[in-house]
C-alpha cells in the first residue's frame, strides 16, 4: 500500500484559493476560474435579456459569494425577467453557491457537457401569478408542458435552473423554493441530479424533455403544485414534483420524497411519439418513455395522480409510496410491459372523477404485471378497462394487437372499497391474491375475459440493483406534513410552512375568519371599520401552530372592514366585507327547463317537495354523492358506467338588504345556472347548467337605500357551491 506524504496530504486537502471578482455591472465577462463576491443588497438587471454574468470559458470553477437580485425586492414574481448566469458552449464548468432571486432564470445553460452545479439557492425567481382561488379554479393557470423544442418551458412559465443540450451534468445540493419550477434538463444525458431540495413550488420541481440515461436520486421535490383547494377541487394543472415528457427513456428515479404535487411524477410519451407533432407524419412504433425505474420513491397526496405515465413502454415501479393521492397512485393508461411490484398503495381515490380512482388505474393496455403489491383503504384496488381493439386509433392502433399478458397476482388488498375492477374486452389472469374486508373483493364486466389460476408461475420481483447518489435521506423527512389538508395555495404558489400567513379559512356572510401563521412570533392586530374580532380556537387541521380569529357584526348590512397583522418584520393588511342579512332559502327539484320556461321552472318552488329554510347567510357548499354500488352483498356496481345519478335541483334565495351609498363589486359564485336579481331586475346571470363559476358585476348606489336581493340557481348534480359577496370597489 502506497502511502502519500504528509505534506502532499495537505495540499491536495486545501483548495486552490481563487482570484475575486467584485459583481458590479450587466455583462460580465468570466475568462478564468475566479470567486464572484456580490456586495450586500446588489441589484443588478439583465438589461438586454443575454445574462449579467457570461462564462466564457472551459474548464473552471466559479464560485459566488453573497446574494444576486434582478429585481428589487418590491417587484411583483411576475414581473421578474433576465438571466443571472449564461454558459453557453462552454465544457466542464463549475458554478458553486451564492443566493440568485429575481430573476426569469438564475442559471441558463447551453451545450456545456460536463456542467456541475452545486449549492446554489435559487429561490424566488420568476412564478405566474394564480388567478385560481379557494372557491373556484381558473383554467388560464394551467401549464401546457407538451412543447419545448423552442425552449417554451423557459419563455412561456420560466425556470430558477435551465440546461439544453448537454451530456454528463452533475446538479447537486442546490434549492429552489417559491419559485415557478427547480431544474429543467432538456435534452440531457447522463446527467446526475442528487441531494437538491426543490420544493414548494408552483409548476414542476424537476422536468425532462427528450432527455435519458439520467440518474436522479434522493431530492425532495414536494408541494409542487397549482390549482387545488382541500375538499373544493383537485385539478392539479399539470403541475407536478417531476416531470417526464416526449421520449424520456432509460432513466433512474429513486429514493425521492415527490409529495403534494399536482400530480408526483407525470410522464406523457409525447407529440412526436403520438404522431401530433408536424414533423410527425405517423405515429411512432413503440416509442414512449420507455424502460424508466422509479424505486423507493414517496409519490403521495398529489392533487391528481401519484405517479401517472401514459403510452410508454416497459417502466418499472419498485417499492414506492403511494399513499393518499386524490385520483389514484399510479394511473397508466394504454402504457404496456409495465411491472408494478412491492408499492405501498393506500387511501388513493377519494376525489377521483368518476371510476377513475384508487391504487392502480390503467386504460387499454397489455402485458402489465401488478404483483406483491399492498393495497389498503383505496376507492377501488386495480381498475383496468379496455376500449375495442377495432375502435383504436393513432398510437393505440400502430402498437396495440391484443390485450394479452396482463397479470394480478400475489398482492394484499385489505379495507379497499372494491379490490378488483374490470371493464371491458381485456384479458386479465388473476393468481395468489388475498383479499380482506373489502366492500367488493371484484367487480368484472361479463365482457372482460379473466382467468383465475392459482398455479400460475409468478414472476421473481428482488429489488434491482440501481445506482443512487446523495447523503440526504428526503423520504420522510417532511412526514408532519403528510396529508393533502396541507396544501395551501397563495397567489404565488404553495404555502411554505414557515413563512407568514394570513388567509381567509371560512367565511359565513355575517362572519369571516382568518387563519394567522406566524412561525411561533406572537401577532398583534387590529381591526379598522365595522365589527368585532375575537379570537377562535386553535385551527383544527395541520401541524403548523396557529391562530384564527372570526370578525363579525350583528347590524344589518354591509360591513366593510380591514384587519392589520404585526409580527415582527411581518405586517399584512387583509380586506373582507361582513353581509348581515336573514334569508328565506328555498330548495326544490325541477323538471321544467329555466332557459326555455322560467316562469314555469320558478312555480316548482311552490310545490310539496320544495324545502324552505331562514339563513343568516348566503354561503352553501356541500360535496356530490359518493359512487352509488349495488347493496351489500352485490358483486356489481349500479353506476358500471361511471355515470352519476341526475338529480336536478333549484334554489331560489331571497333578502333585503340596506346598501350605503357608493361603488360596490357584487360577486356570485355557484355551479349550474346562476342569475342575481336586484330590485326584481337582473344583475348577473349565467344560465348555463354545469360548470362552476364566479360572476362579477359593478354596483352603483346613489343614496343609501334598501334593495331587494333573489339569488337563483339550477343544477344537475347534487353537489352544490353557492356564496355571494358584495364589496367596495377598487379604487
Amino acid at each position: 500500500m502506497n502511502l502519500l506524504p504528509l505534506t502532499v496530504l495537505a495540499a491536495l486537502a486545501q483548495e486552490p484559493k481563487l482570484p475575486v471578482i467584485r459583481l458590479a455591472a450587466d455583462d460580465t465577462r468570466v475568462e478564468h476560474s475566479c470567486r464572484i463576491e456580490i456586495p450586500p443588497d446588489t441589484v443588478i438587471g439583465d438589461a438586454n435579456g443575454d445574462g449579467v454574468i457570461h462564462i466564457l470559458a472551459s474548464d473552471i470553477v466559479v464560485e459566488l459569494s453573497g446574494a444576486l437580485r434582478g429585481a428589487p425586492a418590491d417587484a411583483a414574481p411576475d414581473q421578474y425577467e433576465g438571466y443571472a448566469i449564461r454558459v453557453a458552449g462552454q465544457k466542464n464548468v463549475t458554478l458553486r453557491g451564492g443566493r440568485i432571486s429575481g430573476y426569469r432564470c438564475a442559471v441558463w445553460a447551453s451545450a456545456a457537457d460536463g456542467l456541475t452545479l452545486e449549492d446554489i439557492d435559487a429561490s424566488d425567481n420568476r412564478r405566474a401569478r394564480l388567478k385560481s382561488d379557494p372557491q373556484v379554479e381558473n383554467g388560464e393557470d394551467w401549464m401546457f408542458p407538451h412543447d419545448n423544442d423552442k425552449n417554451e418551458w423557459l419563455t412561456n412559465y420560466a425556470a430558477a435552473l435551465y440546461v439544453e443540450d448537454a451530456a454528463r451534468v452533475t446538479v447537486r445540493r442546490c434549492r429552489v423554493h417559491q419559485g415557478q419550477s427547480g431544474l429543467c434538463l432538456d435534452r440531457v444525458t447522463g446527467a446526475k441530479v442528487y441531494d437538491n431540495d426543490f420544493s414548494f413550488n408552483s409548476g414542476w420541481g424537476i422536468a425532462l424533455w427528450r432527455s435519458g440515461h439520467n440518474i436522479i436520486t434522493r431530492n425532495a421535490c414536494d408541494f409542487c403544485i397549482r390549482g387545488y383547494s382541500h375538499k373544493i377541487y383537485n385539478r392539479g394543472q399539470d403541475s407536478a414534483g417531476i416531470l417526464v415528457f416526449e421520449q424520456c427513456s432509460d432513466n433512474v428515479f429513486a429514493e425521492n420524497s415527490i409529495t403534494h404535487g399536482g400530480d408526483g411524477v407525470f410522464g406523457f410519451a409525447g407529440k412526436e411519439a403520438l404522431g401530433e407533432a408536424p414533423a410527425a407524419k405517423t405515429p411512432l412504433v413503440h416509442t414512449g418513455c420507455d424502460r424508466n425505474l422509479f424505486v423507493k420513491n414517496d409519490c403521495s397526496y398529489a392533487a391528481a395522480h401519484g405517479i401517472e405515465m401514459t403510452f410508454s413502454f416497459g417502466n418499472r415501479y419498485f417499492a414506492n409510496r403511494l399513499v393518499g393521492n386524490a385520483i389514484c397512485g399510479l394511473w397508466n393508461g394504454y402504457s404496456q410491459e409495465t411491472l408494478v411490484a412491492e408499492n405501498e398503495i393506500a387511501e388513493n381515490g377519494d376525489m377521483g372523477y368518476g371510476l377513475e380512482r384508487g391504487g392502480v388505474n390503467i386504460d387499454s393496455s397489455r402485458a402489465n404485471t401488478i404483483v406483491r403489491n399492498k393495497f389498503h383503504k383505496n376507492e377501488c384496488g386495480v381498475h383496468l378497462w379496455w376500449a375495442p381493439l377495432d375502435a383504436l386509433q393513432g398510437w393505440a392502433a400502430a402498437n396495440v394487437k391484443d390485450w394479452e399478458g396482463n397479470l394480478i397476482a400475489d398482492n394484499v388488498f385489505l379495507d379497499d372499497t372494491v379490490g378488483l375492477h374490470f371493464r371491458g374486452l381485456g384479458k386479465v389472469t388473476l393468481a395468489g391474491n388475498q383479499f380482506e374486508n373489502e366492500r367488493w373483493e371484484a367487480v368484472i364486466d361479463p365482457k372482460t375475459q379473466v382467468v383465475r389460476d392459482e398455479s400460475v408461475a409468478v414472476p421473481p420481483t428482488p429489488l434491482p440493483e440501481y445506482p443512487v447518489f446523495g447523503d440526504t435521506r428526503p423520504v420522510g423527512a417532511r412526514s408532519p406534513l403528510r396529508g393533502r389538508e396541507n396544501i395551501i395555495m397563495t397567489t404565488w404558489g404553495p404555502w411554505d410552512h414557515n413563512s407568514p400567513l394570513v388567509r381567509r379559512i371560512a367565511d359565513a356572510g355575517p362572519t369571516q375568519t382568518w387563519g394567522v401563521y406566524c412561525a411561533g412570533t406572537k401577532p398583534e392586530y387590529e381591526l379598522q371599520g365595522a365589527g368585532t374580532l375575537g379570537r377562535t380556537a386553535r385551527l383544527p387541521e395541520g401541524p403548523d401552530p396557529g391562530e384564527a380569529y372570526t370578525i363579525s357584526a350583528a347590524a344589518t348590512g354591509l360591513h366593510p372592514y380591514t384587519l392589520t397583522v404585526r409580527a415582527g418584520d411581518f405586517r399584512e393588511q387583509v380586506h373582507g366585507t361582513l353581509i348581515v342579512a336573514k334569508w328565506d332559502v328555498t330548495e326544490f327539484p325541477w323538471t321544467r327547463d329555466p332557459s326555455t320556461d322560467l316562469e314555469g321552472w320558478r312555480q316548482e318552488a311552490h310545490r310539496r317537495q320544495a324545502q324552505t329554510r331562514a339563513l343568516d347567510g348566503l354561503s352553501l357548499a356541500h360535496g356530490p354523492d359518493p359512487l352509488e354500488f349495488g347493496p351489500p352483498g352485490s358483486t356489481s356496481p349500479a353506476d358500471l358506467n361511471g355515470t352519476r345519478p341526475r338529480r336536478p335541483t333549484g334554489i331560489i334565495a331571497q333578502t333585503r338588504l340596506p346598501i350605503a351609498a357608493g361603488d360596490w363589486t357584487v360577486s356570485l359564485l355557484g355551479n349550474g345556472g346562476l342569475r342575481l336579481l336586484l330590485d326584481g331586475k337582473p344583475l348577473l346571470e349565467d344560465w348555463k347548467v354545469g360548470g362552476t363559476r364566479r360572476l362579477t358585476a359593478p354596483l352603483h348606489i346613489d343614496a343609501t337605500r334598501e334593495v331587494a336581493l333573489i339569488v337563483e340557481q339550477c343544477r344537475e348534480r347534487a353537489s352544490l357551491t353557492l356564496a355571494l359577496w358584495i364589496e367596495p370597489a377598487a379604487k
